[in-house]
């Protein structure tokens, strides 16, 4: 190594180690001025030498070029979500440890179970993923598979690390939160309002929209924190801690910032602690939660747990009540959605609830209206619900405005309401926006428009998701501008999109053709897409992302699709009876199979899923699988079944015709031998499919 690389290095060391003091330990050793000169002295050497500038190096975290796009990232290990606890009391807590004793399949004398209990923190999930100790990517969590390269804004952020302290493993994705702290949010808006600069709105969406920009000088004026509290993919990790309290222990040793305010408890009544604990400082702290999370210490039960579908059996979030406000109902607004409802929505004196001022607030639905009975001019308790959406609660009718009408005695006037009751159908036996009959279904609870994509604001809703990042994914074609496409008449299906052309987009407000090609080239490039992200572009009612999926490889075209049967369809694992009637009307709609053909038409495709073999040995056989098998994860097991013809499903009923049971199997085994079921284990599976 030459003096100059030697002296590069040696500069590197110190400046990693005084942003570790200042950023995570909050210990400085040395004064900013010392730290800025060192860093002046090693970007002095690096901007002569380029050679010389290593992915560690403190001078990368200034920010770098502006990226066109972002990169996708496919997730080595899945950022699978948790489930959430809705349950507020202490209840909760004690639900979650009895189903976890149930799982692991504990008596009631048995020791209690030993939990991590940590912080919800209120942020955006990203994956850092280091190779021999050296920071090498960052990405956002996406769909839980895959996320977006956010690596050069990450890099920004002083309390990440660059290069790992310590005996790092060969290979090692940290899980974590970037975040924003309620003195930085505020300290940040101060210095909008100084520049004549609009306000941002929390310290939320401000963090999540720093992570995104794509000029990374812009992501390192934010002032955005982290925490570590979890693993993705690893390997050559020898001395790898045997709980998760230990690994959070490693993070902290290897540089990571780990919130101090968590704990190890035994059992549900430690949990229930945990969680009044922090319920008692959570306005003091200095950033924003929506929960705590509690996960089971020990790495070998969590992998004895498994996996619910998409969420962990060994990990749950579990909520605060959510903050209350009063204020009073100004009006009450109709919106007319995607699939046609028409959504009632309270209209508020400016509140600030949850950390926002919050004006308007969801009344759901006519039910919803009829149980509150929420008028115009009445004082309401409103919630954000989750901490997000915001709702009205409850009406204080003690404060109703009231006038006096005359009564049947003339000295005693009646006290009636002074604004009626509010009734959609009554008001909107039209659509307010297209003039289409509405209806209410019976059993429905909400009144929809009959105008399809007709109603422009159905069609705007409908084009919405179409163009979303996780159906057909068109950059760059936002809310606004599909608002002017559809006003300006140029689109009124999702396949007009792909008939656009420059003069149409130039001649918009505020698109310049630099834009208006850009915008071209995104919906050309959408054209190629995946049959599960087709699906749920289309928008059938009912049909999630996770639904989509599972039709598409269980049907593997979409002409199977359209031409499925109830009986067809319920055969999809997850798929009742409601998911069934909605996309078998779905398909019946004359208009939405011309839509799909237009699609196909101008270039929509995906690729060909290879059809299930009809001669498999399990063709017509229903298993559910249970327990942690031997050698074979749930998913693998489930694509080795259904590569032979065979359906998973999710419970056993009289019609499941075997049960593939692994360690602690639980209350599916026993149901299964209760009704006589046929019982394999991995060895009798692979020797019945021959592999």
């Amino acid at each position: 190594m030459s003096e100059l690389a030697q002296q590069a290095a040696v500069l590197r060391e110190k400046l990693n180690q005084y942003a570790h003091e200042y950023y995570v330990l909050d210990a400085p050793s040395v004064p900013d001025a010392e730290y800025d000169r060192l860093f002046r002295e090693l970007q002095a050497i690096e901007l002569a030498n380029p050679q010389l500038q290593t992915p560690d190096s403190p001078t990368l975290r200034v920010g770098g070029k502006p990226l066109p796009q972002f990169s996708p990232v496919t997730h080595a290990v899945a950022m699978l979500s948790i489930r959430t606890e809705t349950d507020v009391t202490e209840q909760g807590a004690l639900a979650f440890d009895a189903s976890v004793r149930k799982e692991l399949g504990l008596a009631e004398n048995d020791p209690p179970v030993e939990y991590a209990a940590e912080l919800k923190f209120d942020g955006l999930a990203i994956n850092l993923r280091y190779e021999d100790g050296v920071l090498v990517q960052a990405a956002t969590r996406g769909d839980g598979a895959t996320g977006e390269d956010v690596t050069q804004n990450i890099r920004t952020i002083g309390q990440i690390p660059l290069r790992l302290k310590g005996d790092a493993p060969a290979l090692l994705e940290v899980r974590g939160e970037v975040y924003m702290r309620r003195d930085d949010f505020a300290k940040l808006n101060a210095k909008q309002i100084a520049a004549g600069e609009k306000t941002f709105v929390n310290p939320r969406n401000t963090a999540a929209g720093a992570v995104r920009q794509l000029d990374p000088a812009i992501a390192a004026q934010r002032p955005l924190s982290f925490y570590g509290y979890g693993l993705g993919d690893l390997s050559g990790w020898d001395s790898q801690p045997n709980t998760h309290a230990g690994i959070l222990n490693a993070l902290r040793d290897f540089g990571f910032p780990v919130c101090d305010l968590r704990a190890v408890v035994l059992g549900g009544v430690g949990l229930a602690q945990f969680h009044a604990q922090v319920a008692a400082q959570r306005d003091e702290l200095p950033f924003d939660i929506d929960g705590v999370v509690y996960k089971v210490n020990s790495i070998a039960q969590q992998r004895q747990l498994g996996f619910r579908t998409r969420e962990p059996r060994w990990a749950v979030a579990h909520k605060y009540p959510a903050q209350e406000a009063l204020t009073t109902v100004e009006a009450i607004d109709i919106q007319v959605g995607r699939t046609g409802s028409l959504t009632p929505v309270a209209r508020l004196a400016p509140v600030f609830v949850g950390g926002v001022t919050v004006t308007n607030a969801t009344l759901h639905n006519q039910d919803e209206i009829d149980r509150k009975d929420v008028r115009v001019g009445d004082t309401v308790v409103v919630r954000r619900a989750g901490d997000v959406i915001p709702e009205v609660v409850s009406v204080v009718f003690e404060r109703r405005p009231m006038i006096e009408q005359p009564g049947a005695d003339l000295f005693t006037p009646t006290q009636v309401p002074q604004y009626p009751a509010y009734r959609i159908l009554e008001l909107y036996p039209t659509c307010p926006v297209c003039g289409s009959k509405t209806v209410r279904e019976p059993e429905e609870a909400r009144v929809r428009c009959t105008g399809g994509l007709f109603c422009s604001a159905q069609r705007k809703e409908a084009l919405k998701h179409f163009a979303g990042r996780r159906m057909m994914d068109i950059e760059g074609l936002g809310d606004k501008l599909i608002e002017q496409l559809v006003d300006a008449d140029l689109v009124k299906t999702p396949a007009d999109l792909y008939r656009l052309n420059l003069s149409q987009l130039a001649g918009l407000e505020r698109m310049a053709e630099k834009s208006a090609n850009n915008l071209l080239a995104a919906i050309e490039a959408s054209k190629s897409t995946t049959l599960s992200r087709f699906i749920f572009a289309l928008g059938i009612r009912n049909v999630g992302e996770a639904t989509a999926r599972d039709l598409a490889q269980h049907f593997t075209s979409l002409d199977a699709l359209q031409v499925a049967t109830v009986e067809d369809l319920q055969a999809v694992n997850d798929v009742g009876p409601i998911v069934t009637q909605s996309i078998i009307e779905f398909f019946a709609e004359p208009h939405n199979r011309e839509v799909i053909a237009s699609l196909l038409e101008v270039g929509v495709n995906w690729p060909v899923i290879e059809a299930k073999p009809l001669d498999g040995v399990l063709v017509g056989k229903t298993l559910v699988i249970t327990g942690t098998l031997p050698t074979l994860s749930r998913d693998e097991a489930k694509a080795l079944i259904e590569a032979n013809g065979g359906k998973v499903a999710g419970s056993v009923s009289k019609k499941t015709d075997f049960v593939l049971a692994g360690e602690a199997a639980g209350s599916k085994l026993d149901k299964a031998q209760s009704l006589g079921v046929a019982i394999l284990d991995e060895t009798a599976l692979r020797r019945m499919l021959n592999v």
